[in-house]
């Protein structure tokens, strides 16, 4: 849920620049993401580091908290997906120092070779990105994530993914991806899909309806975001789509789709998005991201005519985001002046 307890809300539409709010503020925000390796983590979370900037938004790999080189893992027929290769431990005490503003000293993990580098020194900025396989894995690093992502590709789609990347990147070959693919399936059901239990939002991405070659040709997926209702919003917030432009201008297929979840233990929906729709609808979306947050400029779709699933979930993706920042409480009275708000309770 966006926030917890009552909150003063504030009247008129006037404000200042979210923006600035952060970067005043002694509150480390950190958001947390959670997936496989090759799952496309980092592609959820890029719009956030677009609209708030280097300066504002530091990124940590967890891959670097692994406790054995790639030689010693295939010594002790280990994967990194098992907890017992990771310093886990580490893991919390850095985050817990992090959210202090604290500098950690940040190990360092070479794919290139698999082996570690020496430590450096990690200033966390105002917005702190966790990505890796085991980011929502213990309680104690749960508790101190204040936005959580588990990304979901489906096998498919992770296999090609992983197969392009650890080719390109990695210096394996097809034969080594896909026997490791298989290598580390028990591992990824045992230890990291049952994270997604945990996550604010989950994210599955699957091949276009339309046809999975358009996710070569053109980056088409479909994408579906399965998340908690949202209990508070920003007063008057107009995400409307432009059916009428959709219809009449559009030459290239889209869907939109409603989910409800029947889960007595948890109430969800999922969106689904697929194909690809004009890139003005978005800028809709985005004016209207700007104007009630103060936030300048959101600008994802660049020049483009039109933008895929995966960019519209971007979007909804880091309006959450900045929502659950907004409602962040215990950042303390330098957040009292941020942009006018509504309480919905439900």
């Amino acid at each position: 849920m966006d926030g917890a307890g009552d909150m003063e809300c504030p009247s008129g539409n006037g404000g200042p620049n979210f923006k600035e709010i952060i970067r005043n503020s002694p509150c480390v925000f950190v958001i947390g993401v959670a997936g496989d390796s090759g799952s496309g983590k980092t592609t959820f979370t890029q719009s956030i580091r677009e609209i708030f900037g280097e300066d504002l938004v530091t990124t940590i790999t967890l891959d670097d908290y692994h406790l054995y080189d790639r030689k010693q893992r295939r010594e002790l027929g280990v994967t990194p997906l098992d907890p017992v290769a990771n310093r886990i431990e580490q893991i919390e005490e850095d985050l817990i120092a992090m959210k202090a503003g604290r500098t950690i000293m940040k190990p360092v993990y070479d794919h290139a070779v698999g082996t570690f580098g020496e430590p450096v020194p990690f200033a966390p900025g105002k917005i702190v990105i966790l990505e890796g396989l085991h980011t929502l894995f213990s309680e104690r690093l749960r508790a101190n994530l204040d936005f959580t992502l588990f990304v979901e590709p489906d096998r498919e789609v992770k296999e090609d993914w992983k197969i392009r990347r650890d080719m390109a990147k990695r210096g394996y070959d097809r034969q080594q991806v896909l026997k490791e693919i298989l290598e580390r399936e028990p591992d990824y059901l045992r230890y990291i899909a049952p994270q997604r239990s945990y996550a604010d939002v989950v994210i599955r991405i699957g091949h276009s309806k339309y046809g999975s070659a358009l996710a070569r040709t053109r980056n088409v997926y479909q994408v579906s975001l399965i998340q908690d209702p949202m209990d508070r919003a920003i007063s008057d917030v107009d995400l409307g789509v432009d059916l009428f432009a959709i219809l009449s201008l559009s030459e290239r297929n889209f869907l939109l789709e409603f989910i409800h979840h029947e889960d007595p233990r948890r109430r969800r929906g999922e969106i689904v998005f697929d194909g690809e729709l004009g890139a003005h609808v978005v800028h809709r979306l985005e004016q209207s991201i700007e104007e009630q947050t103060h936030v300048r400029p959101i600008a994802l779709a660049r020049e483009r005519e039109y933008v895929t699933a995966v960019d519209v979930a971007q979007l909804i993706i880091a309006w959450r985001i900045i929502h659950r920042r907004i409602f962040l409480e215990r950042c303390g009275e330098s957040d009292r002046d941020a942009p006018d708000v509504q309480c919905l309770n439900r």
